[in-house]
C-alpha cells in the first residue's frame, strides 16, 4: 500500500494569505503545505481521503488520473470544498455520514437533478457509519473522533490509520487502532487549541495508540518551520510534507 501525501496543511494553507511570518516566507518546499488531504494506492484501488479546495492543483501536481473513490472525513469546506473537480475523472463513488452527504447535496444541487448538465460531476453517494466496508477488495474500518464536539470519521485501512482534525477519542476507538504500522495524526500548532490537537496533544496520542510510525498533518503556519520542528519530535514520529510518499 503506497500513501501519497497530496496536501499537509490546515485551512488556511500554508504561507498563510498575508502573513510574513518565517515560516509563511520560508523557501523551503517542506514548509508550503496545501489543504489536508491523501490518495492511497492498494492494489488497483486508489482511495482519496477529503478532497478539499486545493485538490485540483493536487492532482495536477502529482499526476493523479483516476481515483475508485472518496472517503471524506467531515462537511468543513476544507475537507470537501474541491468536490466539483473530480469532474474529469468519470463516476467516483463518495462514502460518508449522512451529515457530510446532506451537505453535499445542498452546495451541489445540480449534480443530482434528473436531467444533469453536461459535465457536471458524476458522484455516487453511499452513506456510511462505525460499521466496516469494503471498495473494491480494501477494507475500510470508519473511526469515530471529535472534533471539538462535532463527530467526524478517522479511517484504518489494513495497518494504516488517517485521523485529521481530532481534539479527543475514546478508548474504544483507540483499541481499534492498536497495532499499527503507520498513522497519520493531525498536530495543528504547538500551542492548544479548542478543536485541533497541540504538537504535544499529538504526541501523547500517537504514544498511547503504539503506531510503529507516525506522520503528522494539518499544520497551521504557527507550527514553525519543517526542518526546526522535526529535530524536536521522536524518533518515530515525523512531519509529513506535501508530495511525500510512503510504503505501508
Amino acid at each position: 500500500m503506497e500513501i501519497l501525501f497530496l496536501g499537509t496543511g490546515t485551512s488556511t494553507g500554508v504561507p498563510q494569505i498575508g502573513c510574513e511570518c518565517e515560516t509563511c516566507l520560508s523557501a523551503d518546499p517542506k514548509d508550503k503545505r496545501l489543504r489536508a488531504s491523501v490518495l492511497i494506492t492498494n492494489n488497483e484501488d486508489k482511495i482519496l481521503i477529503d478532497c478539499g479546495p486545493d485538490f485540483r492543483q493536487q492532482a495536477l501536481s502529482n499526476r493523479v488520473n483516476g481515483i475508485s473513490a472518496v472517503l471524506l472525513t467531515h462537511e468543513h469546506y476544507d475537507h470537501i470544498g474541491g468536490l466539483d473537480d473530480i469532474r474529469p475523472l468519470g463516476n467516483v463513488k463518495i462514502f460518508a455520514a449522512e451529515t457530510v452527504l446532506s451537505v453535499i447535496r445542498r452546495n451541489m444541487p445540480y449534480c443530482f437533478q434528473t436531467e444533469k448538465y453536461p459535465g457536471v460531476p458524476l458522484i455516487e453517494l453511499h452513506e456510511i457509519d462505525e460499521t466496516p466496508f469494503y471498495i473494491h477488495h480494501t477494507e475500510i474500518l470508519p473511526v469515530r473522533v471529535m472534533h471539538a464536539n462535532l463527530p467526524i470519521f478517522g479511517f484504518r485501512i489494513g495497518t494504516m490509520a488517517y485521523l485529521t482534525d481530532v481534539k479527543s477519542i475514546g478508548q474504544h476507538e483507540i483499541d481499534q487502532l492498536k497495532n499499527l504500522d503507520v498513522l497519520v495524526l493531525n498536530a495543528l500548532r504547538p500551542n492548544k487549541h479548542f478543536s485541533h490537537l497541540s504538537l504535544n496533544e499529538a504526541i501523547e496520542l500517537s504514544d498511547m495508540i503504539g503506531a510503529a510510525r507516525t506522520y503528522f498533518i494539518h499544520m497551521s503556519h504557527d507550527m514553525g518551520k519543517h526542518q526546526e520542528i522535526s529535530q524536536l519530535l521522536p524518533e518515530n514520529i515525523q512531519l509529513a510534507y506535501d508530495g511525500l510518499k510512503i510504503n505501508v
